[in-house]
């Protein structure tokens, strides 16, 4: 036909309906479970526009929409015999026949399924994701809304509700259109979930199985962190309200039905919803959650009496000038097994943010380290390494990653470590070749390429990753006739529109890179690029092409991250912290393998207690003070000395990620890395 299969995915859009890694995990799980044959669906809201496409203009982030969805979507088919309605606002009646919800604005969930092929075993599973649909007769009722064209525009309030992705990660933002999204989200797919349940078989619409008690033998319900918590009150009122259930056996069946994911103990990301958004939006929701907090409460007292700060903490509603709902909380306590996403991050939940859930319910929690798909990290994205590694094992380990171990026969295989080193090279010059084509650089192929990519935040410490930068850029000119390891280093990632620090930090690495880059001295000895519009496509570009993965976050506040198993399972060797997935990376490669530095959780704590000083490093490090003074100076602003004074003031003054405190060994790694790739 005369087409280019490479040309046509480049065409094809990224359907970016999630923000960074608990989004993209939820797809590596789809293809995963597929892949094993689980017969599992993947829920969510078909966004009209997902996480936005950054553009870089003037060195600043700039946001644009993401109309996806512009062409159509040849992947998705539409099942409007699915639809089903969602109910908001109202009040609740008490009568004798039972609790009623009525009053309420109804809002269509029309679904689109997505099919989920599991690798070469003929299983395709189904994701399905809900859009919203004002119904006929929406405001037609109302004859005071101003008319009919007035009634038929206002359509678009109702099918807001799928319109747009919040772009937040690790921030809650508790917007009233937001919790609407969840609430929306969960009440569709209990309704399929139950549909699906009582129907005798496959395709049938015939309600046979009328009796829900052994709906857990059946069905699990993962949440998905605390964005689908509402799957718990919403349950009861199916079961209390409408199958008639005591509340009792209501009760069981929610709990052995649904299990909990905890992504993240970053406190101002942990889900708070104002009680008065509640009362007005999901009054009935609102009465059950009482109900559950009343009785959870009362099995407190029993097991703790007079412990008074005990209920107060373990409570589901927060008191205060605002009165909030916990989400975290309603998830514990509604759910029979609770996760952390790695080792580390699973202790970290049972020994300090659900120290006291765990006294209470110790058999609930578990870990569950987060992982990848090889399909689309290893065999799709780097073919050529694939290849190689099945020239030696065999193609089993597709769908056996343990399998790699046969590997270990080959450490010594000359012919080996040249056809891989020979496919870097290849993905190298191949990236290379996109940069200069997209971003109108030239980058030497030859020097070591230093890669972090993720979302901009603090915790993260992509501002760690600058000092180095400018570390290295000092010593280069310091010294510009000594030997240097080439390095071009990338930095990817998209920050939050509201948060003015993750923003102020794209702005220092794109000025970083327009000094660095455009000084003779320093040649291509060292380039600094920012990738722009990082993305799942763009990654399948980088991540093959990656020498060096930067997994710098402090310890204890990366709850696992999946990048850095992607830039391993693609021969990166990786730089970080103890932290997240990291440290069982470490166990399983052997930490002589990996270039781990800085502080552990325990360091971490301990410097908490004693009270971190970051103008005490800034003091006794001379390199630090130039690197800081530099950025304060305006050496990388030189029209506007001041553009970094907020950065510079988080930094010394009220920097919680601590970045000083682990600049010295990150530097000495760095120099390791050095010596080791020039080898």
């Amino acid at each position: 036909m005369g087409l280019d299969m490479e040309e046509l995915q480049d065409i094809e859009e990224d359907a970016g309906l999630g923000n960074g890694g608990l989004g993209r995990l939820a797809a590596c799980f789809l293809d995963s479970m597929a892949s094993l044959g689980l017969a599992a669906y993947g829920y969510g809201i078909r966004y009209e526009f997902g996480i936005f496409n950054q553009k870089i203009v003037s060195g600043w982030q700039v946001e644009e929409a993401d109309d996806w969805l512009r062409y159509g979507n040849p992947w998705e088919k539409a099942r409007p015999e699915y639809m089903r309605p969602v109910h908001f606002y109202g009040r609740v009646e008490h009568t004798a026949e039972g609790v009623k919800w009525v009053d309420t604005q109804v809002v269509l969930a029309l679904p689109y399924d997505t099919p989920v092929p599991g690798y070469r075993n003929n299983i395709v599973n189904t994701m399905r994701l809900w859009s919203a649909k004002a119904p006929c007769d929406f405001n037609l009722k109302d004859f005071n809304v101003g008319g009919y064209i007035q009634a038929v525009l206002d359509r678009n309030l109702a099918e807001n509700i799928s319109r747009v992705l919040y772009p937040n990660d690790n921030f809650f933002e508790g917007k009233e259109l937001r919790l609407k999204q969840e609430y929306f989200v969960v009440a569709a797919t209990l309704q399929d979930i139950i549909r699906r349940f009582k129907a005798s078989k496959f395709g049938s619409t015939e309600f046979v199985r009328l009796d829900l008690s052994t709906l857990p033998d059946k069905v699990a319900i993962q949440l998905n962190d605390t964005h689908p918590a509402m799957a718990i009150p919403e349950l009861m009122r199916i079961l209390v309200d409408m199958e008639n259930l005591t509340w009792e056996k209501a009760w069981d069946i929610v709990v052995r039905t649904c299990a909990y994911t905890n992504h993240t103990v970053l406190p101002e990301a942990l889900e708070r919803w104002p009680v008065d958004l509640f009362q007005n939006l999901l009054p009935r929701h609102l009465e059950i959650i009482y109900e559950i907090n009343r009785r959870h409460l009362e099995r407190i007292t029993k097991l703790y009496p007079e412990d008074v700060d005990r209920l107060r903490r373990m409570s589901l509603i927060e008191e205060g000038d605002i009165k909030k709902i916990n989400m975290a909380h309603l998830c514990i306590v509604g759910s029979h097994a609770v996760n952390g996403v790695a080792r580390i991050h699973s202790e970290i939940i049972i020994n300090t943010v659900f120290k006291d859930f765990y006294d209470l319910d110790p058999q609930k929690f578990q870990n569950k380290t987060n992982g990848i798909t090889p399909r689309r990290w290893l065999v799709m994205c780097n073919p050529g390494l694939a290849e190689v590694i099945a020239e030696r094992i065999g193609e089993d380990y597709i769908r056996d990653l343990d399998q790699l171990k046969k590997l270990l026969d080959f450490v010594d295989d000359d012919s080996f470590i040249r056809d891989v080193a020979k496919v870097k090279q290849e993905n190298k010059m191949k990236f290379a070749a996109h940069l200069e084509e997209h971003y109108k650089v030239k980058i030497n192929p030859n020097s070591m390429f230093d890669v972090q990519v993720k979302r901009i935040h603090e915790y993260k410490r992509q501002l760690l990753n600058c000092l180095h930068i400018i570390t290295l850029y000092n010593r280069i000119k310091k010294e510009p006739n000594k030997s240097w390891t080439p390095r071009t280093i990338m930095i990817g990632g998209k920050a939050a529109p509201g948060y003015h620090t993750a923003k102020m930090i794209i702005k220092l690495i794109t000025s970083i890179g327009d000094i660095i880059n455009n000084d003779p001295v320093v040649g291509d000895r060292l380039k600094v690029i920012f990738l722009e519009n990082y993305r799942v496509t763009l990654a399948e570009k980088v991540i093959p092409a990656a020498d060096l993965s930067e997994q710098i976050s402090t310890a204890g506040t990366e709850a696992s991250g999946t990048g850095n198993m992607k830039f391993m399972l693609n021969g990166a060797l990786t730089i970080g912290t103890m932290d997240g997935a990291n440290v069982e990376m470490a166990e399983e490669a052997g930490e002589e393998n990996l270039f781990i530095f800085g502080m552990r959780v325990d360091d971490v704590e301990a410097l908490d207690k004693k009270g971190y000083d970051a103008v005490s490093y800034y003091n006794r490090i001379p390199e630090l003070k130039q690197a800081m003074d530099q950025i304060s100076g305006g050496s990388f602003s030189p029209g506007q000395p001041d553009l970094f004074k907020d950065l510079v003031n988080m930094l010394m003054h009220h920097d919680r990620f601590k970045v000083f405190a682990d600049y010295e060994e990150y530097i000495k790694c760095q120099e390791k890395v050095s010596a080791l790739y020039k080898v």
